[in-house]
């Protein structure tokens, strides 16, 4: 099964974050053949990692809040807030498999048991409904993006007017040259 684990980093934690890397890459190493889709949430000068996602599939929902609980960055302190939830994968490929060029890139999070999903799904890297654990409900979808601004990413999902929808700038995560 799929999850999708969301950290925010704690304010002033990128020095921390800095000391940690090659940590948190060595424990990301042991999920390698099991990482759907990774990386860091940036400011939007897209110089300071925000936060991390991580895509990763894994035999229960223990193993996921394990994984998520285990990871270097969130022992470490760098990250305030974590999420966990099943990822229902609604594409049907991992980023690794997006076959467009590189372009400016965000992590769009709509809320609500009725995301809407996009028409044009080209510039869609991974797409998923998020699922609750407690419940299975689904409470949102989640998709990276290629698009060239933050609004033309909230853009792809029709209807999010009525919804509470977010881009952040996101890059394709992992040990550079890896």
């Amino acid at each position: 099964m799929l999850y999708f684990v969301y950290c925010i980093d704690r304010v002033g934690s990128a020095a921390l974050r800095d000391e940690l890397v090659e940590a948190h890459w060595a424990y990301m190493d042991g999920f390698a053949d099991r990482l759907y889709a990774r990386g860091p949430t940036l400011t939007d000068d897209l110089e300071t990692a925000t936060g991390s996602i991580h895509v990763v599939e894994l035999p229960s929902d223990d193993a996921a809040r394990e994984f998520a609980e285990s990871e270097p960055n969130w022992r470490g302190g760098v990250y305030a807030a974590m999420t966990v939830c099943r990822f229902e994968d609604l594409l049907g490929r991992s980023m690794w498999a997006f076959p467009g060029p590189a372009g400016p890139r965000f992590l769009v999070i709509a809320d609500g048991a009725d995301p809407v999903l996009p028409d044009d799904r080209g510039d869609v890297i991974v797409l998923g409904r998020l699922r609750r654990l407690a419940d299975d409900a689904v409470i949102g979808l989640v998709a990276c993006v290629q698009a060239g601004t933050a609004e033309a990413a909230v853009s792809m999902f029709p209807g999010a007017g009525s919804r509470t929808i977010a881009a952040s700038p996101w890059r394709f995560g992992g040990r550079p040259g890896a």
